[in-house]
């Protein structure tokens, strides 16, 4: 059994974990190559949650499950040049959306050095949206790196602005992996594309890549639609 606290600063909606971070974390916890994680309930922040046998819970409730995964990489988004990514933010789906302005990923009101500010936008005559992205020093560990936890917070709100038209959807499962290191000051673009629906279920695809086109990390995502 391990305790797992998910600090305050690495908040999604108001009052829970990002769920790219809590995903990240459990990764780091199961090992090396991708890794499935189901999020059940919104994690809470900075008190102590249970991890044992690939179950995080908090008491007798279950919040997430986390696998590792043995399958190919799947189809991902294309890298998109830094000056795209850049004009892309300028269309930033959330300029004009309220409930996600304190997400530590995406979020406006998050000053720089304190939320990482992807804001992923529409690419001009493509599908996908993306986003440049420089983390900040205060988001790395030992030696200028970056954990999972926050490479994977990175990978997340791309893909939510991929498949919401108008409704806000939430996450509810990311397969992802880390290739290769993540530095503070890296030069990095993350883009993202919707890739299927059904029913509730939205399904997209990101991927982080350097400015040469070297894929860094990538994911597959299931976000839920509210039910009416």
């Amino acid at each position: 059994m391990t305790e797992v606290v998910l600090p305050g600063r690495f908040n999604g909606p108001p009052g829970s974990a990002n769920g790219g971070y809590v995903c990240g974390t459990l990764a780091s916890l199961v090992g090396d190559g991708p890794v499935s994680v189901r999020l059940n309930r919104p994690p809470p922040l900075d008190r102590p949650l249970t991890w044992r046998d690939g179950r995080l819970s908090d008491g007798d409730m279950l919040l997430a499950e986390a696998l590792p995964f043995a399958g190919e990489i799947p189809p991902l988004p294309p890298a998109v040049a830094e000056p795209a990514a850049e004009e892309a933010t300028t269309r930033f789906a959330g300029l004009t959306r309220q409930e996600y302005r304190t997400c530590v990923g995406c979020g406006l009101d998050r000053r720089p050095g304190d939320g990482l500010r992807i804001f992923a936008g529409p690419v001009s005559g493509t599908d996908l949206v993306a986003a440049p992205w420089r983390p900040d020093a205060s988001l790395a560990g030992t030696g200028g790196e970056l954990p999972h936890s926050v490479v994977w917070t990175a990978l997340d709100c791309p893909g939510g602005w991929a498949v919401m038209a108008g409704e806000a959807c939430v996450l509810g499962t990311m397969l992802a992996q880390s290739l290769s290191p993540v530095r503070a000051g890296d030069a990095l673009v993350v883009s993202a594309r919707a890739t299927g629906r059904d029913g509730r279920k939205r399904y997209a695809a990101v991927a982080l890549h350097r400015p040469g086109g070297e894929l860094v990390a990538w994911a597959r995502q299931i976000w839920i639609s509210p039910a009416a």
